[in-house]
């Protein structure tokens, strides 16, 4: 089997008003990718837009690529940048394409909002006849839920979700490229802002987004011979959870898709969740954070409040999350900016919140309803 690897990684800056168009957001992170790869763009020959990005044709003709083997977008929500990893490794192995970049450009903040996009979610029609009449209509309310059943059940508190919130903004103030760089936060602003759907309120939300990102992938034994140290895709997982299109009927709300993806990447890695060094979760609100460290097996179902609140996920914690400050705190770029952090910090090149002795780092991905993807990076062992 041909491993993969991660070439390059580009993204543009992440604001709220870019005035650029997602075109041009993404194409100016697909250049910065190549360009950090050290190829020229005309060597792309497979495409994989990240959904509600923009369009294989645009890259294509934008480009004049002169060839492409592969064009396929994966429609898990946020657990595509994750998975299309898969993707592009199948491209890879079968020999369909050499280099393949994975992308987003998007106006998440000044166009599109999400409470526009939830009409293209699988199930749709059954939400807007049985759900929306009773106000649960978007997925803040479905994940505010899923929160509340975690605290009756385990006793999770709203303290444990403060600590998410306030760990990302702390790490963001060591990256000048996130949104809420020089925006410290304080508990008492944390519990002061207003209410959104109970019990999040709105530091427990993430950020909505302009901008660009992008990555390289080709097989291992090509990138060796490029600019920079390759970093291996080990192992990865992509599941959808139970009842995919429906949640409240859903028999185990804990249950997600994650569950059954991070056991799938640590099989292929040959490793186990100990031997993870740092992890990038997809945090798209702060309970999520708490959820998928459970699911992905850091710590037991029911501990991941009391895991947080011990300070295991700050930098210098057991398990560092999100170093860059995350979808929270440095920008929503469907996590994609998550494999770029990962990629960054295994070459070294993170300066004031670079993490020391890292071997493997996981990344999660969490879509739509629970849709859920893990892959595990690891360094290049060449010397």
């Amino acid at each position: 089997m041909i491993n993969i690897a991660i070439v390059g990684v580009g993204e543009t800056s992440y604001s709220q008003r870019s005035g650029m168009s997602p075109q041009a957001l993404a194409l100016h992170a697909i250049q910065r990718a190549v360009d950090d790869a050290g190829l020229d763009v005309s060597v792309i020959d497979g495409i994989v837009p990240i959904s509600n990005s923009i369009p294989a044709e645009d890259v294509i003709s934008n480009f004049n690529l002169p060839h492409v083997g592969l064009s396929a977008t994966l429609r898990i929500g946020g657990a595509s940048a994750v998975g299309s990893l898969g993707l592009a490794a199948t491209a890879l192995q079968t020999h369909r394409c050499r280099y393949v970049v994975i992308y987003i450009g998007k106006n998440g903040s000044s166009g599109e909002r999400m409470v526009q996009r939830v009409s293209q979610l699988p199930g749709y029609q059954f939400r807007r006849q049985l759900e929306e009449p009773f106000g649960w209509g978007t997925p803040l309310q479905w994940y505010a839920m899923m929160c509340r059943r975690h605290m009756e059940l385990f006793g999770t508190t709203k303290e444990h979700l403060a600590r998410v919130s306030l760990t990302m903004r702390k790490h963001a103030q060591n990256n000048s490229h996130a949104q809420m760089y020089g925006k410290p936060m304080t508990r008492e602003d944390y519990y002061a802002s207003p209410m959104i759907s109970d019990p999040y309120q709105l530091f427990d939300c993430c950020l909505e987004t302009d901008g660009g990102a992008a990555i390289i992938v080709t097989s291992e034994e090509r990138a060796r011979d490029l600019r920079k140290r390759p970093v291996v895709v080990s192992g990865w997982g992509v599941s959808p959870p139970q009842s995919p299109d429906d949640l409240t009927n859903r028999p185990d709300w804990n249950s997600i898709g994650l569950t059954k993806a991070a056991p799938d990447a640590y099989s292929m890695a040959g490793i186990g969740p100990h031997d993870i060094s740092a992890l990038m979760v997809y945090d798209c609100f702060t309970f999520e954070v708490i959820q998928q460290l459970e699911e992905a097996g850091f710590c037991g179902r029911g501990e991941g409040g009391p895991f947080v609140a011990s300070g295991a996920i700050e930098m210098d914690g057991q398990l560092p999350v999100n170093p860059h400050g995350g979808l929270l705190s440095e920008g929503h770029m469907t996590g994609l900016n998550h494999l770029i952090e990962a990629v960054r910090q295994l070459r070294g090149e993170c300066t004031s919140r670079q993490l020391p002795r890292l071997q493997f780092i996981g990344v999660t991905g969490w879509g739509n309803l629970g849709d859920g993807s893990m892959a595990i990076l690891r360094r290049d062992h060449r010397g």
